[in-house]
């Protein structure tokens, strides 16, 4: 991957898909347009400059990721690459573990049946449904 030198320009939605949060760059330009990704506190466009050292936010699925930049590139690499493009702060490491963690917890609470409904119990359910609707 070739990174960026210092006079190279790099749009935000091109860099987020070549650090990898993305694995398509339109899914990239959605989120920026979204607003689940911010460049320094501040929603952003995807033609937005990157520089060496801004901090963006990155909101994917349930996590937040809050990282700074110490590379640029517009080239999709390797996953090795791509990880030396960026920095993930520790409060943002932190965050994400102790709500991976909050998920576990709960999915362990979530019964999960042994078996799928036959046609009977589905009858039933659809009965049970319907009178507490």
């Amino acid at each position: 991957m070739s990174s960026a030198s210092a006079g190279e320009r790099c749009r935000l939605d091109k860099w987020l898909w070549a650090a990898r949060f993305f694995k398509q760059r339109s899914l990239a330009q959605e989120a920026v347009d979204g607003g689940r990704v911010h460049y320094e506190g501040q929603r952003a466009k995807s033609s937005r400059e990157v520089h060496v050292g801004a901090r963006i936010s990155v909101t994917v699925g349930q996590d937040t990721r809050e990282v700074v930049v110490t590379a640029l590139s517009s080239k999709r690499g390797s996953a090795a690459e791509a990880a030396r493009l960026y920095e993930e702060t520790p409060e943002s490491l932190a965050a994400r573990t102790e709500a991976a963690a909050r998920r576990r917890a709960a999915a362990v609470s979530n019964p999960v049946p042994d078996h799928r409904p036959d046609k009977h119990e589905r009858r039933q359910l659809q009965r049970l449904h319907d009178r507490n609707a």
